[in-house]
């Protein structure tokens, strides 16, 4: 990020906050006109939306600090922490639907000007829906854990939306009065698996869970053909923090060689590494033959 202007992570997280403000406004003026639980279950997520793109905004301005004496690897984990809350805030809003749900089920009565209401809705949702794409898109190509969080978010919401305004449609349409508390409570258990499975990905960030299986074979595979002249490479270990990858290795090589040599192997293998792994964070150990293992990664 450049010195008084903000990166693109911190331009998508403002811009998320106008969207997410934007969109709870159409949400409550169609709950308004109608007066569904349903929608009123939708525009309640949206407030959400609006606290946890305030979250990411604050994590992803923090998480883009440089490196300090405090803070040696960076402040990237700050994201995970927006992305927890996000989760719990989910989470609540889960809930208060689902007591929205419950005494509009003992008391069901039938939209009002339905037409208009859902069309609002409708117009949020898709609003919604293209924000959500362009967040994912832009979150996996930065590596951001709160944008992409905040994305699969957004979606939920949107799928949720969908199934509101054909539910709240078919309340109109068969006079059936219990189906809206009923898609309320459903867009409660909707929301609330979407809010459960974010904090399980958060947390994982926090406990600095390990690369996927498949991305551990490539680094692997990278680190055996780009270590000639080595002996072996163990004890790999990996973990993410936020748009950040650490590795950490120990590379055998022959005891007579240089360390200008066993040098120049290792900035063969960080290049490599670091070309095919955007942010990766590598650390090396260099050992003499003595300590190898035969256990793990033989050169080629």
């Amino acid at each position: 990020m450049t010195e008084g202007r903000p990166g693109p992570a911190t331009r998508l997280a403002m811009a998320s906050v106008a969207v997410a403000i934007a969109v709870l406004g159409m949400k409550a003026v169609a709950w308004w006109l109608t007066g569904s639980v349903a929608l009123f279950a939708d525009a309640l997520e949206s407030v959400v939306n609006v606290a946890a793109a305030l979250a990411a905004l604050a994590a992803v301005r923090y998480s883009a600090l440089p490196a300090d004496a405090n803070h040696p690897y960076g402040h990237a984990k700050a994201e995970y922490f927006s992305a927890v809350l996000e989760g719990v805030l989910i989470v609540v809003a889960a809930l208060l639907i689902l007591r929205e749900a419950w005494g509009a089920l003992l008391a069901p009565r039938m939209p009002e000007q339905p037409g208009l209401g859902l069309a609002v809705s409708a117009i949020a949702s898709a609003v919604n829906a293209a924000w959500a794409m362009l967040l994912m898109r832009r979150g996996r190509a930065l590596r951001s854990p709160a944008l992409l969080a905040d994305a699969r978010h957004l979606w939920s919401d949107v799928v949720t939306s969908v199934g509101v305004i054909a539910g709240v449609g078919l309340v109109v349409a068969t006079g059936i009065l219990w189906f809206d508390p009923l898609l309320a409570a459903l867009t409660a258990a909707n929301i609330l698996w979407s809010g459960f499975r974010l904090l399980r990905e958060s947390v994982g960030g926090l406990m600095d869970e390990a690369v996927p299986p498949a991305t551990m074979e490539r680094i692997r595979r990278i680190v055996a053909a780009e270590a000639t002249g080595a002996i072996e490479a163990h004890d790999l270990r990996s973990r993410h923090a936020g748009r950040f990858t650490f590795l950490e290795f120990h590379l055998v090589v022959p005891g007579a060689m240089t360390v200008r040599e066993s040098h120049d192997i290792c900035d063969r293998i960080e290049a490599a590494l670091k070309a095919e792994l955007s942010g990766a964070v590598i650390t090396i150990h260099v050992e003499p033959e003595g300590k190898a293992k035969q256990t793990g990664v033989p050169v080629l």
